[in-house]
């Protein structure tokens, strides 16, 4: 390979490290957070940019049980959020997480859960937004994104050393 496909090579590697954030691409894919892709889908609005954008991640905790987070440029993440989930109206409350996505659904999220794996749509709002428009996210593929992304689960769990005794 001579020089000028060495440097055409690195030139496109390096263009494509420049694009923008697959966390603000609409619809469902691996989450591309770091150290999130083997454990978590996210679906993002229809309208996402790298700027403004409103995503949902599934995610495979470290005991194997299944959360729903809310990710979000939003400033403020934590609170609650309406939704309406194939025409069914519900509000849930995002709390503290130590995943990367801001927010976590806790109160019935095995409920939200079914209805993104199952629906067709989701409109969300935060609740202080009372004027603003509804984030339009597709559900379509999700159940599949979610099923791809859950099957290479890998909880971040150092196993028990398994000898204790001293000097070992």
């Amino acid at each position: 390979m001579g020089p000028y496909r060495t440097q055409k090579a690195l030139i496109l590697a390096l263009s494509l490290l420049a694009s923008p954030a697959l966390a603000q691409q609409a619809g469902w894919h691996y989450s591309p957070l770091p150290g999130e892709g083997d454990r978590a889908a996210l679906g993002c609005d229809r309208d996402a940019t790298p700027q403004q954008f409103t995503c949902l991640a599934v995610r495979c905790e470290d005991d194997f049980s299944t959360s729903v987070h809310i990710h979000t440029s939003r400033p403020k993440v934590l609170g609650s959020w309406e939704m309406t989930l194939d025409r069914e109206n519900a509000s849930f409350t995002a709390q503290v997480s130590a995943a990367p996505y801001g927010g976590q659904f806790i109160s019935r999220a095995d409920w939200l859960l079914e209805r993104i794996e199952q629906g067709t749509f989701i409109y969300l709002r935060h609740a202080d937004d009372v004027t603003g428009a509804y984030a339009y996210i597709d559900l379509g593929g999700s159940l599949q994104a979610i099923h791809q992304a859950l099957a290479f689960c890998a909880p971040r769990v150092k196993p028990p050393e398994p000898i204790t005794a001293e000097g070992v």
